[in-house]
C-alpha cells in the first residue's frame, strides 16, 4: 500500500506541476530581452540627442512658466492618488493578487524569497520549458502537501492494517481514513476492487484536504487555487478510468460508450458524445475544485483587506472569522466530492452496466 501511495504522488505531482509551470523560456530570456531593449533605446537617444538639444532648450523656457502651476495640480493628484491607495481598493486588489495567483517568489515574514529557476533542457514537456523550469509558490505549495501525505498519513495506514490503536493526531487521521475506506470507495467500487484503490483514492483526498488548508495558515498558499493544479488531479483520475476499464475488459472497453440495444446507425452518433461526456466530466472535477478553492480564499481575503479600511473593519475581523469558518468545512468537502466522485467513475469503468 506504502508503494501505491507513493506512486500515486509522484503521478498526481508531475501532473499538476508541469501544467502549473510558467514558461521558463520567458524566463530565461526576460533578462536578456531587458538588456537587448536598455542597448537599443540608449542607441536612439545618443542618435537624437544632438537634434534635439536645441529644441529641449526651447521647451525648457516653455516649462519654467508653468512649472508653479504644475507642481500645484501634481501635489493635488497625488495626495488624491494616495487615499484611494490606503484607504479604499488600491490595498485590497493588491492584497488580493499577491494572496491569491502563482508567481516566482515566495513571501514568508514580510521577506519576497526568490525561487530558484532550474536551467537545462526540459524540451520533452514542451517547447516552453526548452531554457528550464521555474519553480513557483504552488509548486512548493504541493510539495508540502505530498509530503505531509507522505509523513502522516502512510505511516498511520501501516499502523491501522497492524492492528495498533493510533494515539493523538493519528486518531483523527484514522477517523479520516475508514470513512473514506467504507463511506466512499467501498460504497461505490465494492470491498473487492476498493480495496486493490483505496492507496490511490486515500492519497487523492489527503494531497488535496493539505493543499486547501494549507492556504489557511498564515504564509501558506493554495495549490488548488490553480486551474493548472486541479486539472492535473483530474488527468490523474481521467487516466485511471481508462486503465481500470482496459485492464477489465481490454479493447472490449470501447464498447462501453455505446449501450446495449442501441440501434446500430445511431452507435457512430453516440459513442462520440459518450467519450465527449467522460472527458466533460473530469472538466467539471477540474472547475468545481478550483472554482471553490479560489472564490472562498478571495472572500476570505476580501474580509482581511477591508480591516486596512478603518470604516469597516470592526465588521470585516468577524466576517473574517466566520468565512474562515466555513472555508474550512468547504475544505474538507470537496476534498470528499473530488474522491467520491473519482470513485464513481472509476467504478463505471470497471462495471459499465
Amino acid at each position: 500500500m506504502r508503494r501505491l501511495s507513493l506512486l500515486a504522488i509522484v503521478w498526481m505531482l508531475a501532473a499538476g506541476m508541469t501544467l502549473a509551470n510558467p514558461s521558463g523560456q520567458e524566463a530565461g530570456h526576460e533578462k536578456s530581452g531587458h538588456e537587448a531593449t536598455t542597448h537599443e533605446t540608449q542607441m536612439d537617444h545618443q542618435a537624437t540627442s544632438d537634434h534635439g538639444e536645441s529644441e529641449l532648450h526651447q521647451e525648457l523656457e516653455a516649462v519654467e512658466g508653468h512649472l508653479e502651476e504644475g507642481l500645484e495640480g501634481h501635489d493635488d493628484h497625488a495626495a488624491a492618488g494616495h487615499g484611494e491607495e490606503h484607504g479604499g481598493g488600491g490595498d485590497v486588489m493588491g492584497y488580493l493578487s499577491h494572496h491569491l495567483l502563482d508567481g516566482s517568489n515566495y513571501s514568508l515574514l514580510g521577506y519576497e524569497i526568490p525561487l530558484p529557476f532550474i536551467k537545462g533542457d526540459f524540451s520533452f514537456l514542451g517547447e516552453k520549458y526548452s531554457e528550464g523550469f521555474q519553480i513557483t509558490k504552488h509548486m512548493i505549495g504541493l510539495i508540502i502537501a505530498a509530503l505531509l501525505a507522505i509523513f502522516l498519513v502512510i505511516p498511520t495506514t501501516g499502523r491501522i492494517k497492524k492492528g495498533d490503536v493510533p494515539h493523538g493526531f493519528g486518531n483523527f487521521l484514522e477517523v479520516l481514513i475508514l470513512f473514506v475506506r467504507d463511506e466512499v470507495v467501498y460504497a461505490n467500487m465494492g470491498k473487492e476492487e476498493g480495496r486493490k484503490w483505496l492507496p490511490f483514492f486515500l492519497t487523492l483526498f489527503f494531497l488535496i484536504l493539505f493543499s486547501n488548508l494549507l492556504g489557511m495558515i498564515p504564509w501558506g498558499t493554495t495549490p488548488t487555487g490553480n486551474v493548472s493544479v486541479t486539472a492535473g488531479l483530474a488527468i490523474a483520475t481521467l487516466l485511471a478510468v481508462f486503465f481500470a476499464g482496459i485492464k477489465h475488459h481490454g479493447i472490449k472497453y470501447l464498447g462501453t460508450f455505446v449501450p446495449h440495444g442501441v440501434p446500430i446507425f445511431v452507435a457512430p452518433i453516440l459513442f462520440p458524445i459518450e467519450v465527449f461526456g467522460l472527458f466533460v466530466k473530469h472538466f467539471a472535477l477540474t472547475i468545481r475544485l478550483f472554482a471553490n478553492m479560489l472564490a472562498g480564499h478571495t472572500v476570505i481575503g476580501v474580509f482581511m483587506a477591508l480591516i486596512l479600511v478603518p470604516a469597516v473593519a470592526l465588521a470585516a475581523v468577524p466576517g473574517a472569522v466566520v468565512i474562515s469558518m466555513l472555508e474550512l468545512f468547504v475544505a474538507f468537502l470537496q476534498a470528499y466530492v473530488f474522491v467520491m466522485l473519482g470513485s464513481l467513475f472509476v467504478a463505471s469503468s470497471i462495471h459499465p452496466h
